[in-house]
């Protein structure tokens, strides 16, 4: 690990927002101004980035299978904890989420810390949620205990973000598992199926794909989880492809996750709601997506899967088909595209994907109403993968409702996977990816990030 005073474009330039690597279409918010400096590189591709009561970044490492603290000033590096049952495989196997207890280095009860992280067993892959000890002498973590086992996971979509609530449950989300598409084209999704009450009393949580879970912090189901179905379990919402991104403002939740080939969404999570996949990609508008059931095509058709070529002989559903009356729309996509659009660009040739009308959104936090940057005051910031920035989204007066457009920022050749604020609220700290794909700075694909598994430091300037 080195600590890099000038590893990128930036370095310490002031960046007055994005007016330095504007292109048309782009807003530029001219009023701001950061400086960039790289914190520390060479981090075993982090997943969660969390500031904690100590005053340190708490991460997971995907890769490295670890718990890992960064001090904020120095970039020194501390491995708190390695797990030696997680399996890691690009892109979403590894050590995921991580949640610090509420009343973590509070001085008041047991220093908890809750992640999760995949494992094999046999040729059967799972999830796991686990609660750990921190031990503040020692500056180590310890105890490992199952707070709830065998959830479905996959080599794709496993999504695995953890949150707590204000009312002290833990949120955790489910992805799709890449079902009805690439390796897995010949299964069904699971996103709108929901467990029965014999599975739910016998553990089995094989319909959990597609769902944002809620839990008490020792595994149980809280008593005002929703009944879907007349069965209440784990699932206090579904419909989802792949949920990266969850936070709280308020006891508002909102959520970001990643579309197919188009419409990325940005929801606000209602209890019991239906948020559609794999019926509905964005809005209910039969625009661009239909839900194309690739696992009832013969094999010679899935053997050429194209999301956005369907041949004859595979069965389609458009969007206006989908009738559930807990149906929630999203707040915001990325983007809504008209069914005639070409996802062909010459631009990103066999790389194709990274021209599509998505930003890959991979986590989402609040920006407060009295922090230090007025323009930013009460904004939900979303950092992205393919994209390589942070999206501003502003909110309403209540925090409860979108309002406006976007606004982009901080945009540099590399995968952002994670942010968080300073406490101060004048520094946004951004993990990157070690590895990925992106569109460059250049609108060009990009294969080669240039800054391999760092935190950047983007620090407002006032100037």
């Amino acid at each position: 690990m080195k600590k890099t005073a000038l590893a990128l474009a930036l370095g310490a330039l002031t960046l007055t927002s994005n007016n330095l690597y504007a292109k048309a279409g782009d807003k530029v918010d001219i009023a701001e101004q950061f400086n960039a400096t790289v914190l520390v590189d060479g981090l075993e591709s982090p997943w969660e980035m969390l500031w904690g009561k100590d005053t340190q970044l708490w991460i997971t490492e995907r890769q490295g299978k670890n718990i890992v603290k960064i001090d904020p000033k120095s970039g020194k590096r501390t491995v708190l904890y390695h797990f030696e049952n997680a399996f890691s495989a690009p892109p979403h196997q590894g050590v995921l989420g991580l949640a610090l207890a509420p009343e973590f280095l509070s001085g008041k009860g047991e220093n908890y810390l809750y992640t999760a992280y995949t494992y094999n067993e046999g040729d059967k892959k799972f999830a796991r949620i686990v609660r750990l000890t921190y031990d503040e002498k020692a500056n180590k973590l310890a105890n490992e205990t199952i707070v709830i086992d065998k959830l479905p996971a996959s080599g794709d979509h496993n999504s695995g973000r953890l949150r707590f609530a204000p009312d002290g449950t833990l949120f955790y989300t489910i992805g799709d598992q890449g079902f009805g598409q690439g390796k897995h084209v010949d299964k069904e999704i699971q996103s709108q199926h929901l467990p029965t009450a014999e599975q739910v009393a016998n553990k089995d949580y094989s319909l959990y794909p597609g769902k944002i879970l809620r839990l008490n912090v020792d595994g149980s189901i809280p008593a005002d989880n929703p009944e879907l179905n007349g069965v209440k379990s784990h699932v206090y919402a579904y419909g989802f492809r792949n949920t990266q991104g969850l936070a709280f403002v308020g006891d508002k939740l909102f959520a970001v996750e990643h579309g197919p080939s188009s419409d990325d969404e940005l929801n606000r999570i209602e209890k019991g709601g239906n948020y559609g996949w794999p019926n509905v990609a964005g809005y209910k508008d039969n625009e661009a997506y239909v839900y194309a059931e690739w696992f009832k095509a013969p094999k010679e058709l899935q053997a050429k899967f194209d999301s956005n070529v369907i041949p004859e002989g595979v069965p389609v559903h458009q969007e206006s088909e989908f009738n559930a009356p807990n149906f929630k729309a999203p707040q915001k996509t990325f983007f809504t595209v008209p069914t005639d659009y070409n996802y062909s660009d010459e631009n990103c040739g066999k790389l194709a994907f990274l021209c599509w009308p998505t930003i890959a959104p991979s986590s989402i936090i609040y920006y407060p109403k009295d922090g230090a940057i007025k323009e930013w005051q009460n904004s939900l910031l979303i950092t992205t993968l393919k994209s390589g920035a942070i999206y501003r989204v502003k909110l309403d007066g209540k925090s409860e409702q979108v309002q406006g457009d976007f606004s982009k920022h901080f945009k540099t050749d590399n995968r952002y996977r994670n942010a968080v604020i300073s406490p101060d609220t004048r520094k946004i700290y951004v993990a990157t990816d070690a590895v990925g794909y992106g569109l460059g700075k250049n609108s060009k694909p990009n294969t080669e990030m240039q800054n391999k598994g760092a935190i950047i430091v983007f620090e407002y300037t006032d100037k």
